[in-house]
């Protein structure tokens, strides 16, 4: 089945705006919905930066849509508290819930004060986690000493469904790590030859036959300067490569690093067009490599304006297939 999700970017917006604006997408005919799930946003103009894991009990049950996060275990959550949470939410909501796992990025975990790990280790530390986290749903009591620790845990309520854990991934060396022990993949869009490489990696990793998910960076408005100009604004720190997206400390670095950045740079990284029937093309390109899940984020703030036309002109369309 096809789904087509809009993204709440918590960096963004206010809890109850996004609140509000999930509801809006299920009314015009969205079918899910992806949650960030930061500490930080990317830069000071985003500005917000609210806790995910307590607005999904909210969203959930003000909607009848599937929901995902992506989360990083191991450091800021221990992967015990993680297991619980989405336990949770999925004996409350059952199969409307997954969680996708990557190894985090720096602006979100160094709260703890604890070092950040190379990206060797963060994927190994990831790897336990998943394991631990998969133990836990299964009912086992697990004690277990590694990168992380965990002692004598058990999890008393479990859901009779376990959700999705999906492989979060940006580059292809990633896709193909996680083809091997993740339930699916989800990935950024990119342009058509790198997503084809991405989608390679990952079956050629153990990927293969598995659902595959897409976040969908865009930014839609009703004349093109405004949608450009849209994207530079909000986005334009969030275009660097993952090893620079890891590894900054602050929302101050990453905003003074895109001083530089021009408006015309955010069209290699986002799909800018205030035409439709342009996004409309771009997202069949996607269901045609594989993707069934495509979780569109509008990275400017006019989102009741694009919830309103997607809904009208763009998701209609793609669910028909």
């Amino acid at each position: 089945m096809i789904k087509i999700g809009y993204h709440a970017s918590h960096e963004q917006f206010k809890p109850s705006a996004l609140l509000k604006n999930v509801q809006l997408a299920e009314e015009a005919g969205f079918n899910a919905s992806l949650s960030s799930d930061h500490f930080a946003p990317w830069s000071l103009e985003q500005g917000e930066s609210g806790f995910a894991w307590s607005w999904l009990g909210a969203a959930m049950q003000a909607t009848n849509l599937s929901f995902g996060i992506v989360n990083a275990p191991g450091q800021r959550y221990h992967p015990a508290i993680i297991a619980q949470a989405a336990a949770t939410l999925s004996e409350m909501f059952p199969e409307r819930f997954w969680v996708a796992m990557g190894s985090g990025q720096y602006i979100n975990e160094q709260i703890t004060g604890e070092p950040w790990p190379v990206k060797q280790d963060r994927n190994a530390r990831l790897k336990e986690c998943v394991d631990i986290i998969r133990a836990l749903w299964a009912g086992e009591t697990v004690t277990h000493h590694g990168l992380v620790k965990v002692e004598e845990a058990y999890l008393f309520t479990r859901p009779a469904v376990a959700p999705q854990i999906v492989g979060a991934a940006i580059t292809e060396e990633t896709a193909r790590w996680v083809g091997g022990w993740a339930d699916a993949l989800i990935t950024v869009s990119k342009p058509p030859k790198e997503m084809k490489k991405m989608v390679d990696a990952f079956r050629e990793g153990g990927g293969e036959g598995k659902p595959m998910y897409l976040k969908v960076q865009l930014s839609y408005a009703d004349d093109e300067k405004q949608a450009l100009q849209g994207a530079h604004e909000q986005w334009r720190s969030n275009i660097f490569p993952s090893a620079v997206l890891s590894d900054l400390r602050t929302a101050k670095q990453l905003q003074q690093a895109s001083m530089f950045v021009r408006e015309q740079d955010l069209r290699d990284h986002v799909r800018i067009s205030s035409e439709p029937n342009q996004h409309l093309e771009w997202l069949q390109q996607d269901l045609e490599l594989g993707f069934t899940q495509l979780m569109l984020h509008n990275v400017n703030l006019q989102h009741e304006r694009f919830i309103e036309v997607f809904g009208e002109r763009v998701v209609p369309q793609l669910l028909r297939k």
